[in-house]
């Protein structure tokens, strides 16, 4: 949420923190369910049907007042778009939860994330919408494996519009100048 400052303020904005414990924060996907590749497709899934039931909870799947009755924030009974935003892990999921629900989603913004190894039930309708996606990365990001990120640069242009940026010497973090890039793209997507 430290950046928020830094994003358009017409958007409603919900931060969710990761639900697993682990190695001194949060996680999406437990380092258990991790193969030589990443997180199981499986526990991807599992992780992103988490999220669109909360979403569901919140704001229903057509933009509605949710099934418990509740309306999104500041009285708002709808959401008109629902955009995604994440870093790392929650970069993962952003591109998981437009594969569980390719409709949904209006665009996606993924920082030092990658595409989670396997197929999903929604990837044909996914590389059918082809929704607008903004991927992010730095040249000395340790962090995520090489392989993951070849996944993802194979991947991407199949499944979505996809903006790709790589910043030199950026490391595993989101710098000054992406975040002007992120800004730009999530106010055109408004």
């Amino acid at each position: 949420m430290g950046f928020v400052p830094s994003l358009p303020a017409e958007p409603v904005i919900a931060s969710l923190r990761a639900p697993i414990a682990e190695a001194g924060g949060y996680a999406w996907f437990s380092h258990s369910t991790f193969g030589e590749d990443g997180p199981t497709i499986d526990a991807a899934d599992a992780a992103a049907r988490a999220v669109l039931d909360w979403l569901d909870s919140v704001v229903g799947p057509d933009g509605s007042v949710g099934p418990d009755g509740s309306v999104g924030p500041h009285g708002q009974p709808d959401a008109p778009s629902v955009g995604l935003l994440g870093f790392s892990q929650g970069g993962a999921m952003v591109l998981q939860l437009m594969r569980t629900d390719p409709a949904r989603f209006a665009y996606g913004v993924q920082l030092s994330g990658y595409v989670v190894a396997g197929r999903s039930a929604g990837d044909d309708e996914l590389a059918r919408i082809r929704p607008p996606v903004f991927w992010a990365r730095g040249t000395a990001d340790t962090v995520i494996e090489p392989r993951a990120i070849a996944r993802t640069i194979a991947w991407l242009p199949e499944h979505a519009r996809a903006d790709i940026r790589v910043y030199d010497g950026l490391t595993h973090g989101i710098s000054p100048e992406e975040l002007v890039d992120v800004s730009a793209f999530i106010r055109s997507r408004l």
